[in-house]
Parts: structure tokens; sequence; C-alpha cells
């Protein structure tokens, strides 16, 4: 096989990235993050960085030219490619947007063109898991790519708005639906909201926006996103 200079530099590249890296302002990042409970089976995250990577190489791109797509910085593609570290929400945003795909495109294959009538089934608990420090995120019927909406379950691990190093920020709007316990919500131009097994709020999820758990066991909501 002949190797391009290009191809070349690519795969050096990588090769120089598979190493441990620090963030911009020498922090380490904190490692992909593996959630268990007492009551329930190990959640493991999912292998985004795998198929984030293989989406590179398709487009033949380095990680320098990914994080001025992404907006994220190369130390920390590096980091998610290799397992090192587990995405925000926001984060999966920026590359859904910078590599313009939808996130059930981070989890599996494309599919086909869509065609009318399509569905999808997600049986209780079987959702793709994706653990944060902060949410424990179950997305759901991730079969179908090229969706609308993006729906999926978290369960809120955070107690505090202090949990969060920044606003949760991204395009879209989004509806969230409490299915169990309570919550606060807090909203970068409103005052913190509680709410309660049952309540509902739409929002627009550029606003800047983060949940806690306010009942003694994390609260389970349902969020959906549009864009």
């Amino acid at each position: 096989m002949v190797v391009t200079d290009r191809q070349a530099s690519i795969m050096a590249e990588e090769a120089a990235e598979t190493a441990p890296t620090q963030s911009a302002d020498g922090a380490g990042e904190p490692p992909a993050l593996h959630v268990g409970t007492a009551a329930g089976p190990r959640l493991e995250p999912l292998r985004l960085g795998e198929r984030i990577r293989a989406i590179r190489r398709q487009h033949r791109w380095t990680l320098e030219v990914v994080s001025r797509k992404t907006g994220l910085a190369r130390s920390t593609l590096s980091k998610i490619e290799n397992g090192q570290m587990s995405p925000t929400f926001e984060a999966v945003q920026k590359l859904v947007v910078g590599l313009g795909i939808d996130i059930p495109q981070l989890f599996q294959a494309s599919a086909p063109p869509n065609s009318p009538g399509r569905r999808a089934v997600t049986r209780a608990g079987k959702g793709r898991a994706h653990p944060t420090t902060t949410y424990e995120h179950e997305l759901l019927c991730t079969a179908l790519t090229n969706k609308k909406m993006i729906p999926f379950k978290s369960r809120i691990r955070a107690r505090s708005f202090e949990d969060f190093p920044d606003w949760v920020r991204h395009e879209g709007e989004e509806f969230l639906l409490v299915l169990q316990g309570r919550i606060t919500l807090y909203t970068e131009y409103y005052e913190p909201l509680s709410l309660d097994t049952g309540d509902c709020v739409y929002y627009d999820s550029r606003m800047g926006h983060a949940c806690v758990s306010e009942s003694e066991e994390d609260a389970l909501i349902l969020w959906v996103t549009a864009s």
C-alpha cells in the first residue's frame, strides 16, 4: 500500500496523541467515568472515542482540523478518542455540530437515507449508556439516524450547582419531564426552578442550564432535545 505524505502525517500525529496529555491550563482531565449503584447493574461508557476516530479518519481529518471544527481542544479530543475521559453532553453537542452528524451516528454506523414509516423501539433499561460526572444518560431509540428529536433519560448525580464547571449550553430547544424524585433546574436568565415528579418544562437550550437532584435518591428525568 502506498502511503501519501498526508496519510503519514495523520498516522504520526495519532501515534503522538496516544500518550496521556493535560488540558491547556495544565489541569488533568478526569478519566472516563464508570458509574454503578447497589440497586442496579454497572453501566460502562460507550466506546465514543473509537467512533469519533472512525468518523475523523473517514474524512481524513487531523485532530487539529476537528479541533477547529468543534471548538474542543486537541488534547481533549485525543483523550476522548483514547478513552481517557467521558465527554459531557455539551461536548457531544459540539462534536455533532462540528462534524456535521447527529447524536446517534456517534454510537453506530450510518444508516441508509431516511424513508417513510420509520420507527425505533427501546425496551426498559436497554438504552445506550453515557455516564458523565454529573448525569448518567441513557440514550433512547438510537437505531434511527437523522432524527429531528433526541430523546434520552438521565439519572441526576449532581447535588449542587458547584458540581458543574460551567453552564451547559447547546443549540436547539429542550423538553424536560421529571420521572422520579425532585430536581432544581438552574437557568441563566431565571430563578432556580424546583420540579417534582410529573412536572415538566420547555426551554431554549442555548440558554445556560443545569439540573441537580434535591431528593434523597438520584432523580430520574426524561429529556427531549430538538435542533
